[in-house]
């Protein structure tokens, strides 16, 4: 169960990219919800993706 919202964690920022903000509150419940490993896999998943898309860089800091 816990693989799948990790799954569907990507899926939903990578439809709400278009939108810095709605990144961030997308990123913050996400952050809530994963377990600690796979907060570190997003966060390098997140840096890749995030290579094209400077706007959404902002949200990073959210990790730390």
């Amino acid at each position: 169960m816990a693989r799948a919202m990790f799954e569907y964690t990507k899926t939903v920022l990578k439809k709400v990219s278009f939108n810095s903000d709605l990144f961030c509150k997308e990123l913050n419940k996400a952050l809530r919800r994963l377990l600690p490993h796979e907060i570190n896999e997003l966060t390098i998943w997140l840096r890749s993706f995030i290579v094209n898309k400077p706007e959404l860089s902002v949200c990073l800091n959210l990790i730390k």
